[in-house]
């Protein structure tokens, strides 16, 4: 809306203009000039109207007209889109959206996944729980790190239920029970299986994130991103190098050195 204080002298608008300035009225007391401005996403103009022996005047001229010309009526919108349409049915999910079943059935397998990690590692923490094993800090590690797993898994539940998918647990590999290695010892070879079990997992992962990028679900990808990823290398790196230390220290009297440092948090 354009606001003046100036008398209303009416005069022939001329076209064109020095400085990107177009006169609108002139008489003998006053000029008004017309600036187009067009830095914002709305159609603003600046009105400059000097009169004689005093300052320059600013007035603000404002359309409301959006530049793209686009209107957003969200009511139209959501009746003509049916994917909008809030189901009725008891069983169907209110939430759901963008939530394709590919992407569902993918964090169901990555919940297998999880469980079936968590409970190799629970075999692992029962094995070096025993009194003709007695390696307390390998039990401790591998016992968190089964609880680790399950918290994962339970995590990617609470995600499938957000998105308002169903949950589907499928069966859980029953693990070996024994961990002893003739040549490498049992304290190696289940630090080497665990190695193996993070890289897995890790792949697993990735196929999961590629599904959601396959899906368009930027959502799906971020959560794997955000909650599993960055988590997933941190945890292979800090295997790997148990891993170095335990092939250093062989099967003696330097495992017990390795226990005790997992026992006591030194690592």
């Amino acid at each position: 809306m354009l606001m003046k204080s100036i008398s209303a002298v009416s005069s022939p608008v001329i076209q064109g203009g020095a400085n990107g300035l177009v006169p609108l009225m002139h008489n003998t007391s006053f000029s008004t000039f017309f600036v187009p401005m067009k830095s914002t996403p709305f159609e603003n103009n600046i009105v400059l109207s000097k009169k004689k022996g005093k300052g320059l005047m600013v007035f603000a001229e404002t359309s409301n007209s959006p530049v793209t010309g686009v209107l957003f009526q969200p009511f139209e919108e959501v009746k003509s889109k049916q994917e909008l349409a809030i189901p009725v049915a008891p069983e169907a999910s209110l939430a759901r959206q963008l939530y394709t079943q590919n992407s569902e059935a993918a964090i169901n397998e990555q919940i297998n996944v999880e469980y079936n990690v968590s409970y190799v590692y629970h075999a692992m923490y029962a094995y070096f729980d025993r009194d003709n094993v007695a390696l307390k800090g390998l039990a401790k590690f591998f016992k968190e790190s089964s609880e680790e797993e399950r918290g994962h898994a339970e995590k990617l539940m609470e995600y499938q239920n957000k998105r308002g998918g169903r949950v589907k647990l499928h069966s859980i590999q029953m693990p070996p029970s024994e961990y002893d290695h003739v040549e490498k010892g049992d304290a190696l070879y289940a630090m080497e299986l665990a190695l193996s079990l993070e890289k897995l997992t890790n792949e697993k992962l990735l196929q999961v994130h590629k599904v959601a990028d396959e899906n368009n679900d930027p959502s799906m990808a971020d959560f794997i991103e955000s909650e599993f990823l960055h988590e997933q290398v941190e945890a292979i790196k800090s295997i790997s190098s148990y891993v170095s230390q335990l092939r250093r220290v062989g099967k003696g009297h330097g495992v017990w050195h390795f226990d005790q440092m997992l026992l006591h948090g030194a690592h």
